[in-house]
């Protein structure tokens, strides 16, 4: 039974970081590109960020891009995102996901298509 399990979510202040990671189980982990997706009230669930297999190659959505930072340990099953200068439009329920690794640069997807395992999610809320 393949899982995915997300932690670290909670409330933050406008400005404020945060540290999600993803632990996989039940699944060749370093098989598969990881990608983390959020879903706000209202909109789509969206990919914000994705790193191949191996880890080398990270990958980000422009509404993230240089406030977020996905990196992966696979000895240890384990994906994280570090989240700074968090802003309110970043609130959402917060997914890993893993999926098969295209063969072309970024080596990962952000999209819904793309995803074989979906995780359970952890919410994050920025908020004065």
């Amino acid at each position: 039974q393949v899982q995915l399990v997300a932690s670290g979510g909670g409330l933050v202040q406008p400005g404020g970081s945060l540290i999600l990671a993803c632990t996989g189980s039940g699944v060749t982990f370093d098989g598969y590109a990881i990608a983390c997706f959020r879903h706000a009230p209202g909109n789509d669930r969206d990919g914000v960020a994705c790193i191949s297999k191996s880890g080398t190659t990270p990958y980000y959505a422009n509404s993230v891009k240089g406030r977020i930072t996905i990196s992966r340990d696979n000895a240890k099953n384990t994906i994280y995102l570090q989240m700074n200068n968090l802003k309110p439009e970043d609130t959402a329920m917060y997914y890993c996901a893993a999926g098969v690794s295209p063969r072309r640069w970024p080596f990962c997807s952000l999209g819904r298509e793309d995803v074989n395992y979906w995780g359970q999610g952890t919410q994050v809320t920025v908020s004065s």
